[in-house]
């Protein structure tokens, strides 16, 4: 798969950068309005209460800020977070080490919870709703179950695809909350602040610019800037300016809409050889070289989302849009 400046995945090189750039308070976190608005009351309830937070669990899709919320949540309730993922779980022993060693209120940040083994689930439930783990020591006849007991704590888990997760783990989250894409308007105060972070000048309409080609995602608008940054500083003289911003986004071949030149590469083929659809999605791989799964997990959502693509049960179509978007002329039905 091609490397994308519009992935919304993170890359390592991304992850302490993003870091440094992460608000620590619900009041600096932009957007997200009825997720903070839903926490702020149940923080607010559990501190009053003087209780721990009831397990959380955030979903959406990648880059919308769920890594960013469960460090907000154990700053706003003044205790430590611990953090690790689904798939470095492997052994029941790899979590009850992790649990053991929390203190009192404390979170544990589980990202890709989806991709916990169903073995360290059922270790999980438990821990969840009693705080206390129970573990089996030795083997055959002479096996015996031990019970510890765990401070109080709260899980956040985060996942990109909710519908992965069992519905006993699910239901033992108390708050579900969903990440949305965000609105142009909120991506443009994300840029201006990220720049402000950064100390580079940019003005309202270069940095409206670089949220509208951001599709909805705070990971993709840091980035855009980052680049745009770069070539301010090697093509300008360091300030953004609104024809800087759109050259160097031209350059890095984001167009409008936030369509890199795999999604044109994508619709185009579905337009030039197959008439604009219906195509089965393993023709339509096979024809631009990519993966059937590649395309339905990282390129159709969003294309999808926008209108340009749709789902029939005889394959993919591409609709209108997508021909005024070319500036093509759509086919006589």
């Amino acid at each position: 798969m091609d490397e994308r400046i519009i992935s919304s995945e993170a890359d390592q090189s991304e992850i302490s950068l993003e870091q440094s750039l992460r608000p620590q308070t619900l009041k600096q976190y932009i957007g997200q309005d009825q997720v903070k608005k839903s926490l702020e009351i149940f923080i607010e309830a559990a501190r009053l209460r003087k209780e721990t937070l009831d397990h959380v669990l955030l979903y959406g899709p990648p880059g919308l800020g769920k890594t960013t919320l469960a460090v907000i949540i154990a700053n706003e309730m003044g205790v430590n977070i611990r953090t690790t993922s689904g798939p470095a779980i492997e052994r029941p022993g790899d979590l009850a080490a992790i649990l053991t060693a929390l203190e009192p209120g404390d979170v544990l940040f589980i990202d890709e919870i989806h991709r916990l083994p169903r073995q360290i689930e059922e270790v999980l439930y438990p821990a969840m709703e009693d705080f206390c783990l129970d573990i089996v020591i030795g083997k055959g006849p002479s096996a015996r179950s031990v019970r510890l007991d765990l401070p109080p704590f709260t899980l956040v888990g985060a996942t990109t695809r909710a519908g992965s997760l069992s519905a006993p783990l699910r239901d033992r989250f108390g708050v579900l909350s969903r990440l949305e894409y965000y609105k142009e308007d909120q991506l443009k105060n994300i840029v201006l602040r990220t720049a402000d972070l950064f100390e580079t000048k940019i003005d309202e309409q270069s940095a409206a610019e670089i949220a509208r080609r951001a599709r909805g995602t705070p990971r993709i608008a840091n980035r855009l800037l980052r680049r745009v940054r770069d070539f301010a500083q090697v093509k300008g003289n360091g300030e953004i300016d609104l024809p800087l911003a759109r050259e160097s986004l031209e350059l890095l071949q984001v167009d409008k809409l936030g369509l890199d030149h795999i999604d044109h590469k994508l619709l185009k083929g579905i337009i030039e050889r197959f008439r604009g659809g219906p195509v089965g999605l393993d023709t339509i791989a096979a024809s631009i070289g990519e993966e059937s799964e590649t395309i339905e997990d990282v390129y159709e959502p969003y294309l999808l989302q926008i209108g340009f693509l749709q789902r029939t049960p005889r394959g993919r179509m591409v609709t209108d849009l997508v021909y005024r978007h070319f500036g093509m002329e759509p086919p006589q039905q």
